[in-house]
């Protein structure tokens, strides 16, 4: 079970990301991504960063282009956050906002057909 303090900590992770996509960066695919949710590991070496994005790419494109970035985003991390040791970071494309829309099409699909 996590404590409240790494949860604390992935609250700020996911803003801190969103704030560094937006302000930061000069690509526009990075301003595209949103920031989802975070897991860090108890011991701040690893955060898995969870994402969506508009652009209509392959989902497997959209991990590796963030990934490539990962180092980037590291840096910025340390320097608006004050932790004792930055995670490294992996991103990983969230499925969930797609599962959802699947979920409501099919409902308004059964709703039209009623």
């Amino acid at each position: 079970m996590k404590g409240i303090k790494i949860k604390r900590i992935e609250s700020e992770l996911v803003k801190t990301i969103s704030e560094i996509l937006l302000e930061e960066s000069n690509d526009d695919f990075m301003k595209s991504i949103t920031i989802t949710a975070s897991e860090v590991a108890s011991d701040l070496s690893f955060a898995k960063v969870y994402f969506t994005s508009l652009k209509e790419m392959e989902q497997s494109d959209l991990e590796h282009e963030m990934n490539e970035a990962s180092d980037f985003v590291r840096r910025f991390v340390a320097e608006k956050m004050n932790l004792r040791q930055t995670p490294k970071i992996r991103f990983v494309y969230d499925k969930s906002i797609q599962y959802g829309n699947k979920i409501e099409k099919i409902l308004n699909d059964i709703h039209q057909n009623d």
